[in-house]
């Protein structure tokens, strides 16, 4: 019972005579960061304290082993240096980092009882290149292909994904880890091939803390069928008979066909068409030479064509001059122009659906529309009679009057004077006589 009390007693005592040291203990804060380094780059270790009270801040490697204590180096391995010593900071680097080096190392301060704080070093081992391996070399069109994508020896596991040009594709990724402790990644992707993808890079990119845009890169190389399309160099409109045709074979595949061929489908070839290359004459065109013109071309992965409708038209007429026709009235006259009713115009027939069709063209002359050419001459009558009528009213209008003035009794007289003195007053008993203007 009395040593009860006399420990509980030393407790309380303790308590009041020792508080300012129980303070220090609690309120001093050891903090340290972890760190992850790039093989053989430099790692530095912070220790650091708050409200320190001048006790000893030491460094420990992850065997327990003192590397600094206080600014004190033990440890005889000249790669770790000391970076900065103060009563709040113990810092301390690292370089040439290897994989040994991983670990956790310990900050330690020496207080009763003792802080210790825990910085752990990563080591980051990056891949070496990656290398990508195609199943083909050389793909046709339509097949399906596999690419594989190896990034070896990293740490941690790197990621790869896959582009084609803009476009991401799904890969299949496989990792393994090796005996010392290093990863290797493989992915695998496939995807079918078309002609547009001929050129276009397909791309292997590895994501990994210890580098950045990582990549490898390969071109596609793809086969495919020819493409052909037929040009039109003359005429550029309809197809008359009498004209010439000139048209053009254009074939466009991988690899490049050598010579295109040209026929005429379910029909003869014209005896005098001539044929150079790509290119197909036709002289003096007639009827006789309508049909369905095709041109083939080939290469190893297969043949194509492109057929042109050639459709020939009448060949075109001259219109003859319209006839003049007079007529003549009192005070008018009317010219009318009548045109000929034997005037041929070309009739242009529908044109058939085909890859290429000359009865597409342009330029074709439409009928000559004889109600309007009708309605154009009555208008000019009906406005040729409304003036008649006009210059009639305006002619009525203005007819005058007017007196002669010879004396009366002339008739009688036998000479002037005697007229002049028969004429009792001069004009007064004068007639009146009308006259009219026109």
């Amino acid at each position: 019972m009395a040593n009860a009390r006399s420990g509980s007693l030393a407790t309380i005592l303790f308590l009041f005579v020792f508080p300012a040291a129980l303070h220090q203990v609690v309120s001093q804060n050891l903090v340290t960061d972890d760190v992850s380094v790039v093989e053989g780059e430099t790692a530095i270790i912070s220790c650091r304290v708050k409200d320190n009270d001048d006790s000893v801040i030491q460094l420990l490697n992850p065997n327990r082993q003192t590397i600094y204590f206080r600014d004190m180096r033990p440890l005889k391995d000249a790669r770790f240096q000391l970076v900065n010593f103060s009563d709040n900071e113990l810092r301390v680097s690292l370089s040439n980092v290897s994989l040994s080096d991983e670990g956790r190392y310990v900050c330690q301060l020496y207080t009763d009882p003792p802080q210790e704080a825990y910085a752990d070093i990563t080591v980051l081992i990056p891949p070496g290149n990656p290398v990508i391996e195609a199943k083909d070399e050389v793909l046709s069109e339509g097949n399906e292909t596999e690419m594989t994508c190896t990034a070896m020896s990293s740490k941690p596991a790197a990621t790869i994904k896959w582009m084609k040009g803009d476009k991401e594709l799904k890969g299949k990724p496989k990792v393994e880890l090796t005996y010392d402790r290093m990863y290797t990644v493989t992915s695998r992707v496939t995807f079918t091939v078309t002609k547009e993808d001929d050129g276009i890079p397909v791309t292997c990119i590895v994501d990994h803390p210890a580098v950045k845009d990582f990549r490898a890169r390969k071109y596609l190389e793809v086969q495919y069928k020819p493409e052909v399309k037929i040009m039109v160099g003359f005429p550029q409109g309809l197809t008359r008979e009498g004209e010439n045709l000139e048209l053009t074979c254009k074939a466009k595949g991988k690899p490049q066909p050598q010579r295109v061929n040209w026929l005429k489908v379910d029909d003869d070839f014209p005896s005098h068409a001539v044929i150079i290359g790509g290119d197909l004459y036709i002289e003096n065109l007639n009827k006789s030479y309508n049909g369905t013109y095709r041109c083939m071309a080939s290469n190893p992965l297969g043949e194509s064509f492109d057929d042109y409708v050639l459709y020939v038209y009448d060949a075109p007429t001259t219109t003859p001059k319209p006839t003049t026709t007079i007529i003549t009235t009192t005070s008018t006259t009317i010219f009318t122009s009548t045109p000929n009713p034997e005037a041929s115009q070309d009739t242009v027939p529908s044109a058939e659906p085909a890859a290429h069709d000359s009865r597409a063209g342009e330029g074709a002359a439409g009928p000559v529309d004889h109600a309007v050419i009708g309605g154009v001459v009555a208008v000019v009558v009906f406005a040729m009679l409304c003036l008649l009528i006009v210059l009639g009213r305006y002619f009525a209008r203005h007819k005058g009057t007017y007196f002669t003035h010879e004396a009366k009794g002339a008739d009688d007289a036998a000479d002037a004077d005697t007229a002049i003195i028969n004429a009792e007053g001069g004009h007064t008993n004068s007639d009146e006589k009308k006259e009219y203007y026109i």
